[in-house]
C-alpha cells in the first residue's frame, strides 16, 4: 500500500477541534521563515529539509497530525514516517491555505518585528 492510499485527510474544523481538545500534535512541516510570517496557534515546527520521523512521538502515545502551506509537503511528511515504519498518517486538507479560508485563528508575526521592518511613528 502507498502512502498516498493510506494517507488520512482531515479538515480545518475536525484539526481545530483536535487542537482544542488536546487530542492531538500538529506539526507544520513548513520552513522557519513560513512558520515565522504566520502560524496555526498550538503547532510545532518540524521543518520537512531537516524533517526525522524519529522524534515523534510513537502513534500509541500521541496522535500527529501535519501540517503546510496547501498540502503537498504534509503528504510528504507521511511518506517518511510510513518509509521509517513509524505510523503517522494524517494531514491538514489543504493547510494553512485551507485553515485561513475556514476562518480559524492564526498568529501573525510579532508586531515588534513588523514595527522594526517598517518603523512604527
Amino acid at each position: 500500500m502507498t502512502a498516498r492510499n493510506r494517507l488520512q485527510e482531515l479538515t480545518p474544523a475536525a484539526v481545530h477541534e483536535a487542537l482544542e481538545a488536546n487530542r492531538i500534535l500538529l506539526v507544520d512541516v513548513r520552513e522557519p521563515n513560513e512558520y515565522a510570517a504566520q502560524r496555526i496557534p498550538g503547532a510545532v515546527l518540524m521543518p520537512l529539509s531537516t524533517f526525522d520521523p524519529s522524534v515523534l512521538p510513537s502513534p500509541d502515545v500521541r496522535d500527529v497530525v501535519f501540517h503546510c502551506k496547501a498540502g503537498s509537503r504534509s503528504a510528504k511528511a507521511v511518506e517518511k514516517c510510513l518509509a521509517r515504519g513509524v505510523a503517522h498518517t494524517t494531514h491538514l486538507a489543504g493547510g494553512i491555505d485551507a485553515w485561513k479560508a475556514a476562518r480559524l485563528p492564526t498568529i501573525p508575526p510579532s508586531s515588534s518585528f513588523v514595527s522594526g521592518l517598517f518603523g512604527r511613528r
